[in-house]
């Protein structure tokens, strides 16, 4: 049986190989009607990753194969004026419930705002938007990751307020933005029993450097109120490196959370409970490091590793819970990529992705995660509709 679900996956990548060599750069739009774009005013999207999948879960030692669409969303964007511009994307495999949530937009939505280029230095971008946190593989488009570290993973990172920018030059840019402190209800978010903060915003300060094209930064500091008492401080320092064929990334992230926000924690140490949220004073540090080689216009390799922490600075007598680390994960991932045409981004993957994670004796009797492997072939494209 796997050989056959193997034999099936390579037929169906090689005769859709043979199909996009066919194609061109022109949008479906175009190739339906004829008509080429005259303006920047509208630009439509549709970003997919799917792939299909051979997974040992980790749960009885029991693999299991399927067709999955990991990425699925839809985007427009564009220049209205010289000034004006908008964007728009929204996951399509998510549901739409919102009704609760605080700015009352659904969760499936990511980015949904409007911008003014006030002059050649500022501009202003307000509406729902990603957070501006550092790290270079937080800022690519979730459609190229095949694998996220736990700290974004388990991350808010699309929520409502307002970006202001300021260009230093060509090669430096800073950001300062304010968004609402989550999604959902206090209650959802944290647990019942919290005390709402006056102002529950984050604050972020961004910093995007260029030295050359070979070293580019995005660092970024944040601090959020979580609720009357607690505050969560985010600091995340992104590092890419341009060598020739060769490309590489190093992140560095740290979170201390005064409530859990992650809930990796939480989930270690027993479930909310009706009084409280249970875990406080968490602690959460990632290093991700990715290197990759191009092998020429057609072909590209890469490999991944990612180290991350996750504990507990300050006890909680109450609630019997020590100080001191509790988890220890570790994510190394590979792959080849193949890209049919050099004036395109559509492009074709053969990835493994493993996952394992190491418990401290605190968390022996806790809810512990099993280490997985994953096999994918499959494609990524940001299909320009429009």
């Amino acid at each position: 049986m796997k050989k056959i679900i193997s034999l099936i996956l390579i037929l169906g990548l090689c005769s859709f190989i043979q199909f996009a060599k066919a194609q061109s750069e022109e949008s479906v739009w175009e190739k339906l009607t004829k008509v080429s774009k005259k303006t920047d005013k509208f630009n439509l999207f549709l970003n997919m990753n799917g792939s299909g999948d051979y997974i040992d879960d980790g749960i009885d030692n029991t693999p299991a194969s399927r067709f999955y669409m990991r990425q699925l969303r839809l985007e427009a964007k564009g220049h209205i004026t010289d000034r004006i511009f908008y964007r728009w994307r929204q996951r399509l495999n998510r549901g739409n419930i919102g009704n609760g949530n605080i700015d009352n937009l659904p969760t499936s939505i990511d980015i949904a705002g409007i911008g003014l280029q006030l002059n050649d230095k500022w501009s202003i971008f307000a509406g729902k938007q990603c957070t501006v946190y550092g790290g270079i593989e937080f800022d690519v488009n979730p459609i190229e990751v095949y694998e996220y570290s736990d700290m974004i993973e388990y991350m808010s990172n699309f929520l409502t307020g307002i970006n202001l920018s300021y260009q230093i030059n060509d090669h430096h840019q800073l950001q300062f933005q304010v968004l609402d402190a989550r999604n959902g209800s206090l209650e959802e978010t944290y647990g019942p029993n919290i005390k709402e903060t006056d102002l529950p915003m984050l604050f972020t300060l961004n910093w995007n450097g260029n030295m050359g094209d070979v070293f580019k930064t995005r660092w970024s500091a944040s601090i959020m109120n979580q609720s009357d008492d607690e505050k969560m401080y985010y600091f995340a320092l992104g590092n890419q490196f341009q060598f020739g064929k060769f490309n590489s990334f190093l992140d560095f992230m740290y979170s201390k959370e005064g409530l859990d926000r992650k809930g990796i924690i939480t989930n270690i140490v027993g479930k909310k409970d009706y009084n409280s949220h249970v875990a406080m004073d968490a602690e959460y540090l990632s290093i991700i490091m990715k290197l990759g080689y191009r092998i020429n216009s057609r072909w590209n390799g890469f490999i991944k590793g990612m180290y991350e922490t996750a504990s507990i600075s300050d006890n909680d007598n109450a609630k019997n819970i020590e100080t001191g680390k509790y988890r220890t994960s570790y994510g190394y991932y590979a792959g080849i990529e193949y890209y049919p045409m050099e004036d395109n981004n559509l492009h074709f993957f053969l990835t493994y992705v493993g996952r394992s994670y190491d418990y401290t004796n605190k968390a022996m009797m806790a809810n512990m995660m099993k280490d997985t492997n994953r096999v994918s072939i499959g494609f990524i494209w940001q299909l320009p509709m429009f």
